[in-house]
Order: structure tokens, then C-alpha cells, then sequence
């Protein structure tokens, strides 16, 4: 009972609520810089690869297809995948060019 007493504030002086909120503010401020900021940087970066897609770009579906592009329509490119063989293929399915890919052996 004694230890109950020994932690409360003393009479006359209140706790800072800016002091109150200072670790949920940091959480926030840490959070933002390691979470959320490279997360946009990223959308960003993969936004602006789509838009820069151009005829005869190498590049790399989600479901893991490679291909050259035929044909860059506004939402969607046309594919080939093999010797007259052409897919349609969402913007939104592109992972990557393959000029950062380093050829197999």
C-alpha cells in the first residue's frame, strides 16, 4: 500500500500532457519514416516504369511470363511470349524490365 502512494503525483502539479503523448508521437514519427515514406517512394518508382513502357521493352509479368511488348495500348500492352504468339497483358501486371536481369547459363 505504501508503494501505491509513494507513485502518485504530488498535490498541486499535474503530468504534462505533451509528455503523456511524447512516446505515441515518436512511434508515429518512426513509423512513418521507415514504413509508409519508402512504401510511396517505391509506388512511385513503379508508376513512373509503367508509364515509360515502350514497344520492344523485355519485361517480366506478375504471374512470372517473360516477353517483349508488341503493342502499348492505355491500360493494357500486347505480349509476345514466343513466335507469334501475343497476350494481353494489364499495366498493372509488369513487374520489371529485364536489362537488371543477369542472363542464365
Amino acid at each position: 500500500m505504501m508503494n501505491i502512494i509513494l507513485m502518485a503525483a504530488p498535490a498541486g502539479q499535474e503530468s504534462n500532457p505533451l509528455m503523456s503523448m511524447l512516446p505515441l508521437l515518436l512511434i508515429v514519427v518512426v513509423f512513418y519514416f521507415f514504413m509508409i515514406r519508402p512504401q510511396m517512394k517505391r509506388q512511385k518508382e513503379v508508376r513512373k516504369f509503367r508509364e515509360s513502357l515502350a514497344k520492344g521493352d523485355k519485361v517480366v509479368t506478375t504471374g512470372g511470363i517473360y516477353g517483349k511488348i508488341v503493342e502499348v495500348k492505355e491500360t493494357t500492352i500486347i505480349l509476345e511470349i514466343a513466335k507469334d504468339v501475343h497476350i494481353t497483358v494489364d499495366k498493372n501486371g509488369i513487374v520489371k524490365d529485364m536489362s537488371d536481369v543477369q542472363p542464365q547459363r
